[in-house]
């Protein structure tokens, strides 16, 4: 299927690794120009090397944390500046938080920041562009509804949902949809650090259905679909990607 997306324009957060990076190396592939943004620099030009052999398109490199207070304008400038204009902004910045009952009021302020704060700023800040062209993608990557701990990005990711689907509604008529995908367990260097090998194996063959854990691709491929023409009817989602782990029926 052709998605349409040549010279399109994007912003993608997170980019240097893992689910961000897919997203980045499977837009490019469409033809879309893009500005990415992580705080590692190598892995960046990395990406960046690897995207030119394999398709040449414009790429380019923003390097920021995006926990500063300037992060979203910084950025949205960046990529303004470097694109001409963002017409598609996938943010995938993030990181789990998980908390003890007690933990400090500056832990959970960190991850709030991180996972809600930053990203609703920085779509704030690219909006006005998409409004003046009457079309635009935003796609959040967020996470699972289901907490089976106390877990301060799991919060973050419900206040993504009903924040992404209240804006959906403001600015369905200026032809911009904003959707969110929830990954279950996708491959990653998160993954890899906290989950052993033979855990991968136990919980993929009791909790997943398809008994394998996800990759990256696997998000990237429902990312590219949302922010092309073809998912011109899809908006204020929350679109699970997760090899059927999650039990709820809705």
């Amino acid at each position: 299927m052709d998605l349409q997306l040549e010279g399109r324009t994007a912003l993608v957060t997170g980019a240097s690794m893992g689910i961000g990076r897919a997203i980045a190396v499977t837009l490019a592939a469409e033809g879309v120009k893009l500005a990415v943004v992580a705080r590692r620099r190598a892995l960046l030009e990395e990406l960046a090397r690897e995207i030119d052999a394999a398709q040449n398109p414009r790429i380019a490199l923003i390097v920021d944390d995006v926990m500063s207070p300037e992060a979203p304008r910084r950025i949205g400038d960046a990529a303004s500046a470097a694109l001409g204009k963002v017409e598609i902004l996938v943010n995938c910045a993030g990181g789990s938080r998980p908390l003890p009952v007690d933990a400090a009021e500056e832990r959970w302020e960190e991850a709030m920041t991180l996972n809600f704060t930053r990203l609703r700023q920085l779509t704030h800040t690219v909006l006005p562009g998409m409004i003046e062209r009457r079309w635009g993608r935003v796609i959040n990557i967020t996470g699972k509804s289901e907490p089976d701990r106390l877990n301060a990005a799991f919060a973050a990711k419900a206040a993504v949902h009903s924040w992404a689907k209240g804006l959906s509604r403001e600015v369905g008529r200026h032809g911009i949809t904003v959707n969110s995908i929830a990954p279950g367990r996708i491959m990653s260097e998160q993954i890899l650090r906290n989950y052993p090998e033979d855990e991968r194996k136990r919980f993929s063959a009791q909790e997943i259905p398809l008994g394998e854990y996800g990759q990256p691709e696997d998000i990237a491929n429902l990312a590219a679909f949302l922010a092309s023409p073809r998912g011109r009817y899809i908006t204020g989602t929350v679109i699970p990607v997760d090899g059927g782990l999650r039990r709820y029926s809705f």
